[in-house]
């Protein structure tokens, strides 16, 4: 019998990416404006290199913040996303874009490297920017991440988790912390168990990543759960959703929204009016993005 695809079960999830991957070509303009390399390797797992490109001020001495970008495609697909670097460097950020391992492989039938696999990686990416800090002119104290959908999970979870919960991974650098001190979090899923739950959401996506069913492995469902890890010591949070999303339903910002505020650590949800899983975000412009990362990044009283 001829298998499905599973890749088709996903278009729509995978739909939204074309709207935030674009790349751009350097002009001159933009070679003084920022220095741009790509495919540094920031780690080795598995035998897997984990690559991120990198864009930063074009002058000036620094030290800047730092931003972290991971992208989407439901943990199973998805690149770096080299526009956004490049628009954080002309504000005056260092800024990465990062590989993290996909669901996509197979180690027969199974996921080879299900979660926490995804979460070690970004993590030894923000290690890697501080044991890089002086040759990069950062700023090792103020680093922020953005993630969009699957990329927006994982930013929470560089945020809201510490190294006693458990999820650090071994991925080198390990004598300098993983935390971020600023997330950005586009349309992410918060609480894995409800997510599951929804009845029009892609069961397969969600158990790719976890390794079962919500059934068979509830107490993984919730170590994947950035609402778990909530606590007074978290950064300020910042969620943009759609409220039509029906990817990743805007039930879950609401949920994060109400269990920080119940904690009381700083979280702003801006719900989008009449739009899906692909909100309206431009990079160039001054929008809340810069607005958040400015204020918490930039200010060193």
């Amino acid at each position: 019998m001829k298998k499905r695809n599973p890749i088709l079960t996903l278009i729509p999830f995978f739909l939204a990416l074309s709207l935030i991957g674009c790349q751009t070509t350097e002009n001159s303009s933009e070679e003084q404006s920022f220095i741009f390399e790509e495919g540094i390797v920031f780690g080795t797992v598995d035998g897997v290199d984990l690559k991120l490109d990198l864009a930063r001020p074009g002058k000036g001495e620094g030290p800047y913040p730092a931003l972290v970008f991971i992208h989407g495609g439901g943990w199973f697909t998805g690149s770096r996303q080299t526009i956004y670097i490049k628009r954080a460097a002309e504000r005056d950020y260092v800024a990465v874009s990062v590989d993290y391992r996909l669901t996509s492989v197979k180690d027969d039938t199974k996921t080879k490297y299900p979660f926490p696999a995804q979460v070690h990686d970004v993590k030894c990416a923000v290690r890697w920017l501080r044991a890089n800090a002086e040759k990069y002119m950062i700023d090792p104290a103020h680093i922020g991440a953005y993630g969009y959908s699957a990329g927006g999970h994982l930013a929470l979870l560089l945020g809201l988790t510490d190294s006693s919960d458990g999820i650090e991974g071994d991925c080198g650098n390990l004598n300098f912390s993983s935390r971020v001190q600023a997330v950005f979090n586009v349309s992410g899923p918060t609480d894995l168990a409800s997510f599951f739950e929804t009845r029009y959401v892609d069961k397969n996506m969600i158990m790719w990543l976890i390794g079962g069913s919500l059934e068979e492995m509830p107490e993984k469902y919730r170590q994947a759960s950035p609402t778990t890890y909530i606590s007074e010591d978290d950064p300020p949070v910042l969620t943009i959703h759609g409220d039509q999303d029906k990817t990743v339903p805007p039930q879950q910002a609401q949920l994060l929204d109400r269990k920080m505020k119940e904690i009381g650590v700083s979280h702003t949800l801006i719900l989008q009016k009449d739009v899906g899983h692909a909100v309206n975000i431009n990079m160039s412009t001054d929008y809340p993005v810069w607005d958040f990362f400015d204020k918490h990044l930039k200010n060193r009283d």
